[in-house]
């Protein structure tokens, strides 16, 4: 306990975690009707924790990628949980979490200022909602035991049920059940699963464990493989969602307040996708090539379904939603193209739609605060009185269209190229996705902002304030250098991607084994400095800083040093074999 609390005081991944959530817990005592009040201190504990990750993040950016981060106790292991199951506390971020971690953080400013007008009441319960979904999306970004996933994976479920129950609109009540059932079966599976995989690792070894280092030496027949990456698969393509799977989300956005959607489209989903390239390709490589055309054509059909239902949509906020469809259709496609440049770009794509979309509710909910209606039909010509709204409206979604110099095309080009290289021109299909984007895109800015300004109540409207300038300039200047200069976005996260990839082929270019079996621990390749190794940990004795011993650090320097050339190596390596199996494929 005491070095959980050093860690919480402490420059790591757990005070990133928990610093929400216990940030929370002050509003209890705050007076009822100072909702001012409120909303100031929650959004100087979301400044506060944006300042917390970058702190965090940025030292470990080099040429050499992201360096894992991990949180320890003073023997260098993780803390124990449950020692008789063999649950830890482990917790540890690379270059595949570190992107999404980010984008959490950036996003929780702007979602609490776009919910400043259009939270009318209950401002506490707002505010400590938010603050606790976002220790349960960082929690399970972060966690490397697969038991504490699912805790943080339902931690999310909870303060994302609430507030679009209470925060909602009129068929809130409706719209959150059906998302509560829908990802709790899902969920339940996936438990299942889980727990099966700890007991047969016991069975094999004798040792309880969670681990995610441990669940990945387990070689299983194919047979177990299927139903398990079937558990997994089905809680993640719930969660993405994915066709024929996604009927929950169109009610839940459409009735979740803006700041609701923002988190949900914004970062929420994107926990489906992360889920299927931290856990699902690489616990079950040969399941989840057995499967691979299946999601592959789910995702086709994604990409146009979404697309065809946003065009016919006659509220803004529902075609929004559709389009979340569609776009994570792309990403699902990069990702089971299994191509290094396919997965560089899902990844990429996931903080794209993640920003684009975010700013897309926002403009919507801002819209709606004034008007009270989204339907096309109410508006037109909003150029003429709000040109700021205007210009972001038509920013944002030609970034999400994909116009080449936004994000939105860096991703999606990305994708495309890899997705060609592994399954030819079935690609094909997904490009139509790309031009019906700009159609239904394009049908909401002539319907909304351009055209004849001829409803009196639109006449008199107000163009945004600065609160709300200020809120969505960071977000279109985020997509104007992604998609300007997105080599400093990519390189973080590409020998994370890579080394993963490579260990993905070589599993499947084995036989299924036919009993179930560990693998000898493999060798740590990976840039590794733990949070509770960093150089400002040796002010020892300070009461914010685990106390590490000087000689300890020292060994850790070089232990650096090694891995790092360890990193440089493995990465060519991975790269020749991945070069290599594409030269054999053509």
């Amino acid at each position: 306990m005491e070095t959980f609390l050093e860690l919480l005081i402490g420059n790591s991944l757990t005070r990133l975690v928990f610093f929400p959530a216990v940030a929370s817990l002050p509003l209890l005592f705050f007076p009822r009707g100072r909702d001012t009040l409120v909303k100031g201190y929650a959004l100087a504990v979301s400044l506060v924790e944006l300042l917390f990750g970058l702190a965090l993040v940025l030292p470990h950016l080099g040429g050499e990628g992201f360096a894992v981060l991990r949180d320890l106790g003073p023997d260098g292991a993780p803390l124990a949980w449950i020692p008789t199951f063999g649950i830890r506390y482990e917790v540890a971020m690379d270059g595949i979490a570190m992107p999404l971690v980010v984008l959490t953080v950036v996003l929780l400013p702007f979602v609490l200022l776009g919910s400043w007008r259009g939270i009318t009441e209950h401002w506490k319960g707002y505010a400590a909602a938010m603050l606790l979904l976002t220790t349960g999306i960082l929690g399970a970004l972060v966690s490397w035991d697969l038991f504490l996933f699912y805790v943080f994976w339902e931690v999310m479920l909870v303060p994302m049920y609430l507030i679009i129950g209470i925060w909602g609109g009129e068929q809130r009540i409706y719209a959150a059940v059906k998302f509560f059932l829908y990802t709790m079966v899902g969920s339940l599976l996936m438990l299942l699963a889980i727990l099966w995989l700890a007991w047969t690792y016991q069975q094999a070894t004798g040792v309880w464990s969670f681990a995610y280092a441990d669940m990945l030496r387990l070689d299983l027949p194919l047979a177990n493989q299927l139903w398990l990456f079937g558990a997994f698969a089905l809680a993640f393509a719930i969660k993405v969602p994915m066709f024929p799977f996604h009927t929950w989300l169109p009610d839940a956005h459409v009735q979740a307040p803006t700041g609701g959607s923002v988190i949900l489209a914004g970062v929420l989903l994107k926990l489906g996708t992360y889920g299927f390239l931290r856990f699902g390709l690489p616990l079950f490589p040969h399941a989840a090539e057995s499967f691979q055309p299946l999601l592959v054509t789910l995702a086709l059909i994604g990409i146009v379904y979404g697309a065809l239902v946003a065009w016919v949509q006659e509220d803004m906020k529902k075609l929004v939603a559709y389009s979340s469809i569609a776009h994570l259709g792309f990403v699902m496609l990069g990702l089971f193209a299994v191509d290094a440049i396919a997965w560089e770009g899902s990844l990429l794509q996931m903080v794209n739609h993640g920003i684009s979309t975010g700013a897309l509710f926002l403009l919507v909910g801002m819209l709606y605060d004034r008007r009270h209606t989204k339907k096309f039909a109410d508006f037109g010509g909003l150029a003429k009185v709000m040109p700021w709204f205007a210009f972001f409206l038509v920013f944002s979604a030609l970034a999400s269209v994909g116009l080449p110099g936004l994000n939105g095309f860096v991703g999606e080009f990305l994708i495309l190229v890899g997705s060609y290289r592994t399954l030819g021109l079935w690609v094909a299909v997904a490009t139509l996705g790309v031009v019906l984007a700009a159609v239904y895109l394009l049908k909401m800015l002539l319907e909304s902002v351009w055209g004849p300004l001829d409803n009196p109540a639109n006449q008199v409207l107000e163009d945004l304030d600065l609160r709300e300038i200020v809120t969505m300039a960071p977000l279109a200047l985020l997509m104007l250098v992604i998609g300007v200069l997105p080599e400093p976005f990519l390189a973080p996260s590409r020998p994370a991607l890579h080394s993963t990839l490579a260990a993905y082929q070589e599993r499947v270019a084995e036989p299924a084994v036919t009993a179930v079996s560990v693998r000898a621990a493999a060798p740590q390749l990976a840039v590794e400095r733990p949070a509770s190794l960093r150089p400002d940990a040796a002010r020892a004795g300070t009461a914010s800083e685990p106390r590490i011993a000087d000689a300890a650090l020292a060994d850790a320097a070089l232990a650096d040093a090694a891995l790092a050339d360890a990193i440089t190596a493995d990465t060519t390596t991975t790269a020749d074999t991945i070069t290599a199996r594409d030269e054999v494929s053509r």
